[in-house]
């Protein structure tokens, strides 16, 4: 495992800031390198625990890219600033998206990706805030651009959100209607979420709304597993089905239970 520290100018903004990412850490394949996954720790987490997480799965032909968000106030810790992708304040349908954020962790995260080898399928997940992220680079995938309009560069292949929520979705049928090449994206991105149905973080309904947001936009091939009684973190019996599904998307041929 090996870690590193990365900074990234936000794009799409006249007064761009220079925004600290945290270290990065890499979980190296044990087996033949088939596939890379980046993946997203919640609010105020990082890159190391997540990693350590993801040793354990019976993946050896993955390799994961663990990052650390940037320290930000947050507004619905009353100010505390934290590691978060991007700033949040209530959970609501209605709340204003923090798209200068959004755009500039998408396109740190994409750029973690951009250099891997052409025959090695690239994909993202992730937990709580870091499945909002994942779930919000699935739309700038599908639609082509990021949020302020540059060009989203990667071809991704899977999608994971535990726990999560879709920021950007009263505007996403906007991004996707009217582009075939978008439509066409959208619908064969394979994309799993998860989530708890006695999750008091984000509650389950967000889960439900999400999947219900994606789908009608186009995006198809997707599954929702809900897990009874679960509360805002991850099982066995989760990243089980995590696993399953990563092997049989990303067509691994090391997998192992």
């Amino acid at each position: 495992m090996m870690s590193y520290t990365h900074s990234n100018m936000s794009s799409g903004s006249r007064t761009a800031r220079r925004i600290e990412f945290g270290r990065t850490h890499v979980v190296r394949p044990k087996g033949r390198h088939q596939a890379t996954m980046v993946w997203l720790h919640g609010l105020g987490d990082n890159g190391s625990s997540t990693s350590q997480m993801l040793e354990s799965l019976p993946l050896p032909n993955i390799k994961w890219i663990c990052p650390t968000a940037p320290k930000r106030p947050v507004a619905m810790l009353g100010g505390f600033a934290c590691t978060a992708w991007f700033a949040v304040g209530e959970l609501s349908d209605d709340g204003p998206d923090d798209w200068e954020s959004l755009d500039a962790s998408a396109a740190h995260i994409a750029n973690l990706l951009s250099t891997e080898p052409a025959d090695v399928k690239v994909g993202i997940g992730g937990f709580s805030m870091g499945a909002a992220m994942a779930l919000y680079s699935a739309t700038c995938y599908a639609a082509g651009r990021y949020g302020n309009g540059n060009p989203y560069p990667l071809n991704l292949r899977a999608v994971v959100g535990l726990s999560g929520w879709l920021p950007g979705a009263r505007s996403l049928r906007n991004k996707i209607e009217g582009s075939h090449e978008a439509l066409r994206r959208a619908a064969s991105l394979p994309i799993l979420q998860c989530h708890g149905s006695s999750d008091d973080v984000v509650p389950y309904n967000y889960g439900e709304k999400s999947v219900h947001c994606l789908t009608s936009a186009g995006f198809r091939y997707l599954s929702f597993k809900p897990f009874e009684g679960l509360g805002h973190y991850t099982i066995p019996k989760e990243m089980n089905e995590v696993s399953s599904w990563l092997s049989a998307r990303l067509g691994l041929d090391g997998y192992r239970l």
